[in-house]
């Protein structure tokens, strides 16, 4: 089992690059998913309280007998509960049954307008000491520079819509000017660029799959991945991405993919409570 490498958010801490998410994942079939996935090598777990799925997380975690420092936790802070961080803060820990290491604002959600008072909120927690780091989810660079100028504490991380027909290159840009780690949610898009024959051509020629070879190219870039499967070997496969390298006309050939292929909401649109 390959070790899986970190990157080190700008407060010192440290996250695995490779996460397994479980968006999607109906709660009843959650704790068998995680459970493959840390039998698999996984030791980050990405979740949301809007996911429904938080228990089931919990349940795999505390099943599979490994120390809790060796684990990375991540879930979200939902549009409705803007007003209520805290609230909702505890209520995902009696579900996960244990404080998660990183908590993110899940959407800002801008016509709403409450994200500077939830960050806020997610501050208080970290100066608490209840959670090793806290983010932001969907931000857009307006977003950011807006919770960045409170002069208070900088997002670690920004998990965003992410992957070859959708590159998000001004979200990025805006990231590493604030030192904040780019994580890619749905970074294979839903499947959408699997038959593109750019990666086909080079999943052939190094003998892996069109997924390994995507998510090979998000990890030379140093952004952090979360590949989502419920079958137990494809949750292996998204793991096996140390073995090989893409070459700079690899990446090249990849970046040039990018066609705004968006497949979620648009974050300056999405006010969803």
């Amino acid at each position: 089992m390959s070790t899986i490498p970190t990157v080190t958010l700008a407060n010192g801490v440290a996250m695995p690059q490779v996460g397994f998410g479980v968006f999607q994942v109906p709660d009843d079939d959650t704790e068998a998913a995680v459970s493959a996935a840390l039998e698999a090598g996984y030791r980050s777990i990405d979740t949301a309280a809007v996911y429904g799925n938080e228990r089931g997380v919990g349940r795999a975690i505390a099943a599979s007998g490994i120390a809790r420092d060796e684990l990375f936790v991540t879930t979200k802070l939902w549009n409705s509960d803007h007003e209520r961080p805290l609230e909702a803060y505890e209520r995902s820990v009696e579900l996960l049954g244990l404080d998660p290491d990183l908590y993110l604002i899940h959407w800002p959600t801008p016509g709403r307008d409450l994200y500077v008072a939830a960050w806020q909120g997610l501050e208080e927690l970290y100066a608490a000491g209840r959670v090793r780091a806290i983010g932001v989810s969907n931000f857009l660079p307006e977003h950011l520079d807006r919770i960045v100028a409170l002069g208070g504490t900088v997002p670690a991380v920004n998990q965003v819509e992410l992957h070859p027909a959708l590159q998000q290159r001004s979200v990025q840009a805006a990231d590493a000017r604030h030192g904040i780690v780019t994580e890619a949610w749905s970074p294979l898009a839903q499947g959408a660029v699997l038959a593109d024959p750019a990666i086909t051509g080079i999943a052939s020629r190094l003998g892996r799959t069109p997924a390994q070879v995507i998510l090979r190219w998000h990890l030379q870039q140093g952004r952090v991945v979360i590949p989502k499967s419920v079958t137990p070997s494809r949750i292996a496969e998204n793991l096996d991405l140390f073995g090989f390298e893409l070459t700079d006309a690899d990446l090249g050939a990849i970046d040039a993919l990018e066609r705004d292929g968006r497949t979620g909401p648009h974050p300056a649109e999405f006010d969803a409570a």
